[in-house]
């Protein structure tokens, strides 16, 4: 039996947000400051797109990282995560080699693993019964550091050089003593196993075709949302669009993005995970229909929209993961992320290989329709069974 807490820890889910707001904004350092690195170590693009590809490699050990995690305590990786992060990505300025900034990008890939893995358990541990809100508090700051990170670093370049972003490592380090402080003491799961319960093979085997109905789910959605994100500036400058409105129809996106992914969880605990994630699947393409054919500052409310329904599946999918009751749930949740990577990845690389072939304006109207065979996936999820338990023998 699990000992997750019933009633939901307001206290501890905000700490464990913001620090995965911490966390996250110093991983968002590297991308603002890329074009200053290259000048400087006089490497390559094709060497600067490397070092994104070095940072995720860590990704690809989730699984093992979740097993490790759900036989230690899970706090420590809370703990030491965000100190990591923070001190490798603060002295990436100061790299005077490509090996060193590799190094350095590689550490903080791995720090960022041992966060990101374990987090949303302890989420789920002081979320009680409202775990959809617990995940929403927690995606928040993960896509709020997306913003926030570019203009602290680009700040701290302006102010001090890119020698001097060092200057910013006491907040990221303050995170990790108010963590350890906070929960160090905190102990998530038993270390004697609960009679009859799975290794971690069944397990795998037990939520498999959950797993592999939110990869669809993900793989879909992502058509739209690599469109409308990776890809927007590009697109709404090739329909003469100003390089001022498409960054500001972005930051729109964005915005409501943040807003949706609040909302979501809260709303998937009171009318079910499938609802919302139904709901989210048909109306994202009519709108993305609608952007594509409309043109000027209508753009901007919109996007607005999209915004705010494309981000509601992130929270509300983590949450049908948590929903399942497992002395794994580290592994659990490592397996969930590498198949987010695996599946949005491969999308996102199909969209710009389109984009390239046919254009721009084809590539955007197949999205739309890539995008809506989401809305079977979502019809086909089980989901909405509450502490459905991978460890019980007799679950189906």
């Amino acid at each position: 039996m699990s000992n997750k807490t019933k009633s939901f820890n307001t206290k501890n889910v905000i700490i464990i947000s913001l620090a995965h707001l911490t966390h996250d904004t110093y991983s968002a350092f590297l991308a603002p400051i890329l074009p200053i690195l290259i000048e400087q170590l006089g490497i390559t693009l094709l060497m600067a797109g490397m070092l994104d590809v070095i940072r995720k490699i860590p990704t690809l050990f989730n699984p093992f990282i979740g097993m490790i995690a759900d036989r230690v305590r899970v706090s420590i990786f809370i703990i030491i995560a965000p100190l990591i992060t923070t001190l490798c990505m603060s002295f990436i300025g100061m790299s005077h080699n490509i090996i060193i900034l590799t190094i350095l990008i590689f550490v903080s890939g791995i720090s960022a693993t041992l966060f990101h893995v374990p987090s949303p358990v302890m989420i789920k541990h002081f979320a009680g019964d409202k775990i959809g809100q617990g995940m929403s508090f927690y995606m928040l700051g993960g896509e709020l550091a997306r913003t926030l990170g570019p203009m602290i670093i680009l700040g701290g370049v302006s102010l001090w050089g890119l020698a001097g972003t060092w200057r910013l490592a006491p907040l990221g380090v303050a995170a990790s003593l108010l963590l350890f402080f906070q929960f160090r003491k905190v102990q998530i799961h038993k270390p004697v196993r609960k009679k009859g319960a799975r290794g971690v093979g069944k397990t795998f085997i037990s939520i498999l075709p959950l797993l592999l109905t939110i990869g669809a789910i993900i793989f879909f959605r992502s058509a739209m949302k690599s469109a409308l994100t990776i890809y927007l500036p590009t697109y709404l400058t090739s329909k003469d669009q100003s390089i001022w409105i498409a960054g500001i129809s972005l930051s729109a996106l964005q915005f409501s993005g943040a807003a949706g992914t609040f909302l979501a969880g809260p709303i998937s605990d009171r009318i079910g995970r499938k609802t919302v994630l139904l709901i989210s699947a048909v109306i994202n393409p009519l709108l993305m229909l609608l952007f594509i054919n409309i043109s000027g500052m209508l753009v901007i409310p919109v996007l607005i929209l999209s915004g705010f329904f494309l981000f509601t599946s992130g929270p509300v999918l983590l949450a049908v993961i948590h929903d399942i009751d497992s002395e794994h749930g580290s592994f659990i949740n490592g397996i969930y992320m590498t198949f987010n990577f695996f599946f949005g990845s491969i999308m996102t690389l199909i969209i710009g290989l389109m984009a390239d072939k046919i254009g721009m304006d084809a590539t955007y109207r197949a999205a739309v329709y890539i995008s809506a065979v989401a809305i079977p996936c979502v019809i086909f999820l089980k989901s909405d069974e509450k502490n459905y338990s991978s460890d019980d023998s007799s679950s189906t």
